[in-house]
């Protein structure tokens, strides 16, 4: 890593909390301080001031979502981002999540590896979620095509129905083909695995993936699919 990346840990577990505070270290982050529950982390986080703050949902006082909620509203400008690291992958809790303003979301059966990994990506301003919770994003993404037209012409849109959500775009128009692309990317397939599952050349499918994004207006792969939840762009 160019950079110490600044952790904070919020997490009501003492064996959890300490084996995930020796891993911290053990991968280089500078650990900046831990909290048991939800009250004392919204002091940490804003004295210290952490690069990426990891923050479990089960609580005791006050819960993960409500304290993303309270930091973001007292902290506008803060650029702590948000990883969520909870027991919990239903899909009313990964929507309250995102929509709350986490950036990046894992459950606890996630590899140290896989989390340190989160962890840097969350950081670079990228947004990681764990590949069992991955398709609860792309449940919410829901095909609408107008009566009459063919398959290739038909779009997928991404509606805003949550009326909190006023400064976000309405709708993203996606292709049938992009959503059939979107779902590989999220199931974990590469360029040429999308290519041969759809028959299509690798140069296609980058065209495709290219364009995603770009609709999206996502920098990278898993953020166009976490773009649509944290936006409340839900059919």
């Amino acid at each position: 890593m160019d950079k110490e990346i600044g952790v904070a840990l919020i997490e009501d577990h003492d064996l959890t909390r300490m084996g995930l505070r020796a891993a911290f270290r053990q991968a280089g982050l500078r650990f900046l301080g831990e909290a048991d529950n939800g009250e004392k982390g919204l002091t940490l986080l804003q004295e210290m001031r952490p690069d990426v703050a990891v923050v479990d949902v089960g609580l005791p006082d006050i819960d993960g979502i409500e304290l993303i909620q309270r930091f973001k509203k007292e902290n506008p400008d803060s650029e702590t981002r948000i990883l969520m690291l909870t027991m919990h992958d239903s899909e009313k809790a990964v929507l309250a999540a995102f929509a709350a303003g986490a950036d990046s979301y894992c459950t606890k059966e996630i590899d140290t590896k896989d989390l340190i990994t989160a962890i840097q990506e969350t950081n670079d301003g990228n947004s990681w979620i764990d590949p069992s919770i991955a398709s609860l994003v792309l449940s919410q993404v829901k095909p609408v095509a107008a009566v009459g037209e063919s398959f290739n012409s038909r779009t997928v849109e991404i509606r805003a129905v949550e009326p909190e959500y006023e400064q976000i775009i309405e709708a993203y128009p996606l292709t049938e083909r992009e959503l059939e692309i979107l779902e590989c990317i999220v199931a974990g397939c590469s360029n040429a695995q999308i290519a041969e599952k759809l028959f299509v050349t690798v140069g296609t499918v980058k065209t495709h993936v290219r364009n995603i994004l770009n609709k999206l207006g996502a920098s990278d792969r898993t953020q166009a699919a976490v773009r649509a939840l944290r936006s409340g762009l839900i059919s």
